[in-house]
């Protein structure tokens, strides 16, 4: 396919410069693209610009069916990360559109801020920084620091076993805890090849000091830490939420918390983001809450701005990107890639 026939503009409307993601223009254009970056808040104005793009790059806005069909001249889009929850991925395969994502990105990031968390709460770090701050270095007592268990020998459940648990799981080992995971998707034979059982979500839940979450937001992973699962969890231990807000029933975790069900939670998402004025997590001192920024490193931003221009460009030439999403795509009459729009 030439790239006469193809359409040439690939944007951004989430921001009109690119500190984070890097994007390699030449790359673009050698492809015969240009590209450009506005700041959009109205969606109406969005939606206006995007009826001109051959390919859209989407962070946070979410991308509905009724969106999707108002881009005229896409043939694809491409998410800056992992996950498609935002994206209504049925709809893109249904209107012919190639659905991206950078399925490694930030890996080792989240991993070791998942890590970071599970120190930072297992170890009291945010509080008695609060207390050595406030002038409060000799008020240290066992009720101050007690109950604390060191790290090695404990058991670490990771509830999804992606690309990003399995980093942690490795590196997590080498703190010596124990590793024990549930995904109905991942067979015995894959987690055993990086050294991790899997067990039934019960299991999991009685048996590990420390839950860690790793699944991406779907219909079935909404809530799936509601107040049944939480009971579930050894009490005493802790949770650890790197994945997605939504997954946590907040009002649940704040019960299991306050009851002293959990001993604690490590947190980097909410259920609803930006997080706006006050919120029940900051009275707990249990609590160690970070801006989902477990992503961050100029590394992984490096990585993802080239992963996604690399795929911008091969749509632009008519090829599918190298991350395709929605497979089905390639069976569907309504494939845009090859076809002059």
């Amino acid at each position: 396919m030439s790239n006469e026939a193809t359409p040439r503009l690939v944007l951004y409307t989430e921001g009109d410069f690119d500190p984070i993601h890097r994007i390699d223009v030449p790359t673009i254009e050698k492809a015969g693209g240009t590209l450009r970056m506005v700041k959009v808040t109205d969606e109406e104005e969005r939606a206006r610009l995007a009826s001109d793009a051959a390919v859209l790059i989407a962070g946070w806005i979410p991308l509905p069916r009724t969106f999707l069909k108002r881009l005229d001249r896409a043939v694809g889009v491409i998410r800056t990360g992992i996950g498609v929850d935002t994206v209504d991925v049925a709809a893109a395969t249904e209107l012919g559109l190639c659905v991206a994502n950078v399925p490694d990105f930030c890996l080792e990031e989240v991993a070791e801020h998942t890590l970071a968390l599970i120190f930072a709460v297992t170890r009291k770090i945010v509080y008695a920084d609060r207390l050595v701050r406030q002038g409060k270095w000799h008020r240290w007592s066992a009720q101050d620091m007690l109950p604390m268990h060191r790290l090695s020998g404990q058991t670490l459940g990771l509830i999804g076993l992606g690309n990003i648990a399995r980093t942690v799981a490795g590196q997590a080992r080498a703190l010596g805890l124990k590793l024990v995971a549930y995904d109905p998707f991942v067979t015995p034979e894959a987690a055993a090849s990086v050294d991790v059982r899997l067990a039934e979500l019960g299991e999991v839940l009685s048996s590990a000091d420390i839950i860690s979450l790793h699944v991406p937001l779907t219909p079935k992973t909404r809530h799936l830490m509601n107040r049944e699962t939480l009971g579930q969890m050894k009490r005493g231990a802790i949770l650890i939420n790197t994945s997605r807000g939504p997954v946590v029933d907040e009002k649940a975790l704040l019960e299991a918390l306050q009851s002293g069900q959990l001993a604690g939670a490590g947190l980097d998402v909410l259920e609803k983001e930006p997080n706006q004025g006050p919120h029940p997590f900051f009275d707990l001192e249990s609590v160690v809450l970070t801006c989902h920024y477990a992503s961050c490193s100029l590394e992984a931003y490096a990585n993802m701005g080239l992963q996604i221009s690399q795929q911008a460009s091969a749509m632009l030439r008519g090829e599918f990107p190298h991350h395709l999403v929605n497979q089905d795509v390639k069976d569907t009459p309504q494939l845009r890639l090859r076809k002059k729009i």
